[in-house]
């Protein structure tokens, strides 16, 4: 029972979080119109969370507390057994999935690392056009997100600048207008799975 406890903790906590590891896996998998796959897991994220930490807390509260004879007293803690545990009862069992828990629960925040750096190399001559485009993007929970939409936006040609926001809901480009198009930013942005849905020239 304890052990079943355990791996449920893992499950939702897999779960809490595969809608910013998705993208992450998409990128290093070269199939960036998976990112998305699991983004309809994100308004459930806070539910899994408390699943994860009452499920753990739980199997905790059932490992340390003192176990009992048939008559209802506690066991004398010196007591020898010869029945050696399985380690997946174990209290290092445990506390190895309660660490992994926390690791993916706390992914979101961190998960900009994995993904590649992303450096303008357009040159913006004296007859480059510069446009300011805003663009609505539906799909978009967390900075994993951003960092995906902004990787592929930046391999187009005359980009100068790239700001995206799953908070907003939106990308900024800066781009000459002479290199590429809205069109093929558009383009772009439903590669990743999320969906571009308008956009405005700022000016």
């Amino acid at each position: 029972m304890k052990t079943s406890f355990s791996s449920l903790g893992i499950v939702t906590a897999l779960a809490s979080s595969l809608c910013c590891i998705t993208p992450v896996l998409a990128i290093i998998a070269g199939s960036s119109g998976l990112a998305s796959t699991f983004s309809w897991l994100d308004p459930f994220r806070p539910f899994l969370i408390g699943m994860t930490v009452l499920v753990l807390g739980f199997a905790w509260y059932q490992k340390l507390k003192p176990q009992q004879k048939t008559g209802g007293e506690p066991l004398d803690c010196n007591c020898e057994t010869n029945q050696k545990p399985n380690f997946m009862q174990t209290k290092s069992f445990l506390g190895i999935v309660t660490v992994m828990s926390v690791i993916l629960l706390s992914f979101p925040s961190y998960a900009h690392i994995f993904f590649p750096k992303t450096v303008s190399t357009a040159i913006v001559t004296p007859t480059a056009e510069i446009q300011k485009v805003e663009f609505t993007i539906k799909g978009m929970t967390c900075s994993g997100c951003e960092h995906h939409v902004k990787t592929e936006i930046s391999k187009l040609k005359g980009i100068v600048e790239v700001v995206v926001s799953y908070a907003k809901g939106n990308a900024i480009v800066r781009f000459d207008s002479k290199l590429t198009s809205i069109e093929e930013i558009e383009k772009a942005i439903n590669s990743t799975g999320y969906k571009s849905l308008k956009n405005k020239i700022i000016v």
